[in-house]
């Protein structure tokens, strides 16, 4: 005859009381770490803009007067072709803001350049918001080479791929 041992059916894990506690408090700890790295990232940010006011000669100049001297530029619309697939079309019509009056040849420039980016640009680079947030990024920059610095922002009113 063989033996069965028989497994104890009153054995259960731990009670609902202490699993609630347990979520309760890991709950709480993430929120007050949110809440703390929320006001250290906030007051490191409030930091670096009071050291910029008080190191930049025009920490008098009000925020509107800065903004009253910036000038945007609405460039012609682009439309090319990407690098892979080479079917696919892209349309995108940008602005350029400059911190100043600038010549009508650095609009032109900027144009050439950002329509020479553009034929390089492959379908997966582009997809989705980290894709746009890097195209507008990658922009930016070719736009502040080109202009030495005077370009502080490329706004894109349109994207379309075809």
């Amino acid at each position: 005859m063989s033996m069965i041992e028989l497994a104890d059916p009153k054995a259960k894990g731990p009670s609902l009381l202490i699993q609630g506690a347990v979520l309760l408090a890991m709950t709480l700890a993430a929120v007050g770490l949110g809440w703390v790295s929320g006001q250290y990232l906030y007051s490191d940010q409030a930091t670096k803009t009071e050291e910029a006011a008080s190191h930049d000669g025009h920490a008098a100049e009000k925020p509107a007067e800065a903004e009253a001297k910036r000038v945007e530029i609405k460039l012609a619309p682009l439309t090319t072709n990407l690098a892979v697939p080479s079917d696919m079309w892209l349309r995108i019509e940008a602005s350029i803001v400059l911190d100043g009056p600038a010549p009508q040849a650095l609009a032109d420039d900027i144009h050439q350049d950002f329509l020479a980016y553009l034929r390089t640009l492959r379908v997966y680079q582009i997809e989705g918001a980290t894709g746009l947030r890097n195209l507008k990024a990658d922009l930016e920059d070719r736009a502040r080479i080109r202009s030495d610095g005077h370009v502080k922002q490329v706004l894109i009113q349109t994207l379309l791929f075809e």
